[in-house]
């Protein structure tokens, strides 16, 4: 699956990205070729009966079952992604991006490649002028990873790399650095070599013992400014005669632990440098 990625008109042409939705909200994700089917379990779709076709448009299957034609939001493009390893929530996600300031153009470094989910999102972010550079100890999950961003379009914003951080980063002076290991604790002396002044880090943990590890290392790396958190996020039921939260929330999914990369004077004190509310 290749193609141009997301497009910017209001109707759709080949090449781009789309997300075939049906009545009950499962959901269908490709590229647009010129004779090429989707097949689905409600019935076959032809591209080229959706090429042109404008977005938010519906459209039938041969057995005349109902789908809608949208753009797929980066979401959408992540629950997607072929997985090796559990990956990280949208909510996480998004909170991450902006939190560690992700804009189009920063360089940033990552370790933990695992399927790519998060390699995306940083790359739809940093285009065009940005990089990610993506650090993986297994090479299985380095390639995975690599062949999910190039199904999505977005490899050519990637460098990745099959290594142990141990070793380092190669790159110096990075705007963000994000670790997605369960020991993060043992590598932030690496992330302070890389890391430009004022820098972000950033890290996601599933218990609290690793992450009073972190923050004790954060600490005595000369790291500043160190905020834990966690997201949830709740759906509503969107009936107008019964509205009320769903039944389900998506709620603990780790502890975010995110730091800024300072330059300590040795009269400052440390707890000074703790981010407060």
């Amino acid at each position: 699956m290749t193609g141009k990625n997301i497009s910017h008109s209001y109707k759709t042409t080949e090449g781009d990205l789309v997300q075939l939705v049906g009545l009950h909200h499962g959901f269908h994700l490709f590229f647009l070729k010129h004779g090429n089917s989707i097949q689905t379990h409600r019935g076959v779709i032809q591209h080229d009966n959706l090429i042109g076709k404008e977005w938010g448009s519906m459209v039938k299957s041969h057995s005349g079952n109902p789908f809608f034609l949208l753009q797929p939001s980066l979401s959408n493009i992540l629950e997607s992604t072929k997985r090796s390893t559990q990956i990280m929530y949208p909510k996480d996600i998004g909170f991450i991006l902006i939190t560690m300031g992700i804009v189009p153009g920063v360089r940033v470094i990552e370790a933990g490649s695992g399927s790519g989910a998060f390699t995306s999102a940083l790359a739809s972010m940093v285009r065009e002028k940005g990089r990610v550079y993506s650090y993986e100890i297994l090479e299985e999950k380095s390639k995975l990873a690599e062949e999910n961003t190039r199904k999505l379009g977005l490899d050519s914003y990637v460098e990745f790399k099959v290594r142990d951080i141990q070793l380092g980063f190669d790159e110096k002076n990075v705007d963000a650095i994000f670790l997605d290991l369960p020991n993060p604790f043992d590598f932030l002396h690496q992330v302070h070599n890389s890391l430009k002044p004022g820098g972000y880090f950033g890290t996601i943990l599933p218990s609290t013992n690793q992450v009073i590890k972190t923050i004790v290392e954060l600490k005595r790396n000369s790291f500043g400014f160190i905020d834990v958190c966690e997201t949830m996020l709740r759906y509503y039921q969107v009936d107008p005669d019964r509205f009320r939260p769903t039944d389900r929330m998506v709620a603990h999914t780790g502890y975010l632990v995110f730091a800024r990369k300072v330059i300590k004077d040795d009269l400052y004190i440390d707890q000074s440098l703790d981010s407060e509310e």
